[in-house]
């Protein structure tokens, strides 16, 4: 036998369900969707540099520092600052006088020596005539034993004393050659052709050349410059003689010298306990733009691509046994694609797309979590 209420709660039941899910449905189609937001970059076309980069100073090719070799007041300076001289050409003069009369007693001296040895032949050739008078008397039996030993010892005495006075006037000489030299000193010329860069004595100041040359002024070459760059100990097994180099300057950030290298020193510097090698390299200077003891800013080249497919190093996945690395691509339908990508040349940055990607490519590049689609743009 049926029941009636029964019928009519199992129906009120079903009826509050149905409106229970086409309410939950109604919300569902209504709420705004929550989809993954991922942070992506776009893959691009362009140049790729491989680089080890350092920090380097400036000096001209070639700089001289031009002293006195002699003791003296500097009594004229003939060259100011920034001059350009020719090799040869007369810088400075010290004070010449005393060394004149140095070389005067020497010439004096040398003339006295030489007066000596006239007066020693004069007599050197009276003893050999009167030792040739004895002897001649001694084979008559004209003259005793006695007095031709004392002729031939006179004679060999003479002999011995022109010999010691030629060395005497030697060494006179000698002394009298260097005081000539020692003028000459006097006069401080070029020893190259360039430019006065420095001048370090002023005129009437006394140079003192017992223990070292004092620097009176500094010539340099500035035709050309030498770039010595600092290369870490963990970059110099990286580069080699004849690699391409660049470097720019803080004047100008945005030009670039370009070079090739030349030597690397084998001796480090030490700098607050860090290795450095001194990589070498030479530029040209025609317009006198780069100057002594600039910064630069130096880039030595370890490969470069042109024109090339560039993807972020943030989106580069582990690498395969075979070379190729995970790659991420969001899709336009918002669908994520893994790829297997082979890469090329990289640096800090970027790196080379050799397959797996083409231009305009999204790549993820990390995961910025869920946000609301209506904020997506």
């Amino acid at each position: 036998m049926a029941h009636p209420p029964n019928r009519r709660r199992h129906g009120l039941i079903i009826a509050v369900l149905t409106l229970s899910a086409i309410i939950a449905l109604a919300a569902w189609r209504l709420t705004p969707g929550k989809h993954p937001e991922y942070i992506t970059a776009t893959v691009t076309r362009g140049d790729l540099e491989v680089t080890v980069l350092a920090n380097g100073v400036l000096q001209p090719i070639r700089q001289v520092e031009v002293g006195a070799q002699v003791n003296g007041q500097l009594k004229s300076l003939k060259v100011k600052l920034g001059d350009k001289v020719k090799q040869g050409q007369l810088l400075a003069q010290i004070d010449p006088v005393l060394l004149e009369n140095a070389l005067r007693q020497a010439n004096a001296a040398v003339a006295s020596g030489k007066a000596q040895r006239d007066a020693k032949r004069s007599r050197l050739r009276q003893a050999r005539l009167n030792w040739q008078r004895q002897r001649e008397l001694q084979s008559q039996e004209a003259a005793s034993r006695q007095d031709l030993e004392i002729a031939e010892a006179d004679l060999r005495s003479l002999e011995a004393e022109l010999l010691a006075l030629d060395a005497d006037i030697a060494q006179l000489s000698i002394k009298a050659e260097s005081a000539r030299i020692d003028l000459g000193y006097t006069r401080i010329v070029a020893p190259m052709d360039g430019e006065v860069v420095a001048l370090t004595t002023l005129e009437g100041q006394t140079v003192v050349a017992s223990y070292q040359v004092p620097t009176i002024l500094k010539l340099a070459n500035l035709d050309a410059m030498t770039v010595k760059a600092q290369v870490s100990e963990a970059d110099v097994i990286r580069i080699a003689d004849r690699q391409a180099v660049y470097f720019t300057i803080m004047g100008e950030p945005d030009r670039r010298y370009h070079a090739s290298l030349q030597a690397i020193q084998p001796s480090p510097e030490k700098i607050n306990n860090a290795v450095f090698f001194n990589a070498l390299f030479d530029v040209p200077n025609p317009g006198r733009r780069l100057r002594i003891d600039m910064t630069a800013q130096v880039a030595i080249m370890l490969g470069e691509a042109r024109n090339t497919l560039l993807v972020p190093l943030a989106a580069l996945g582990p690498r395969g046994r075979d070379g190729s690395m995970e790659v991420r691509v969001l899709r336009p339908d918002q669908r994520v694609e893994t790829v297997q990508v082979r890469t090329g040349l990289s640096n800090s940055a970027h790196a080379q797309v050799l397959s797996g990607l083409t231009q305009g490519d999204r790549v993820i590049t990390g995961d910025a979590g869920v946000v609301n689609a209506e904020t997506r743009p």
